[in-house]
């Protein structure tokens, strides 16, 4: 998977356009990516990323990075394996796409605030 163009908003991968936050799997996307308390990340936000088992999560926490990742979060991914890069989304769009082919990377994206 490429990401195409990010945007306030809206995010282009591979020619598809999305206008909600996602997240991108090697194989699908998950389109209807929501957090229980919208802008902070919890483990169980990420229960499908955890058990497809990455080498490396991505996470766009936003155009100005509102969207908040707890210490905890992070040790835990990290607990099972996981390197965990976060950013705000346009650097962490950037980072997806230099990463992409190496191992195996899935990335999470807050696409507003």
């Amino acid at each position: 998977m490429h990401i195409d163009d990010y945007n306030f908003g809206q995010i282009v991968v591979d020619n598809k356009t999305y206008t909600s936050d996602l997240i991108i799997y090697p194989h699908r996307i998950d389109a209807s990516w929501w957090r229980e308390e919208g802008h902070l990340l919890q483990k169980a936000d990420l229960r499908d990323v955890i058990a497809a088992k990455p080498n490396i999560l991505v996470i766009g926490t936003g155009a100005m990075g509102v969207m908040k990742v707890p210490e905890s979060t992070v040790a835990f991914l990290q607990s099972q394996g996981i390197t965990v890069i976060i950013e705000k989304t346009g650097k962490a769009v950037e980072t997806f796409n230099t990463m992409t082919g190496r191992k195996k990377i899935i990335g999470a994206f807050h696409l507003t605030c």
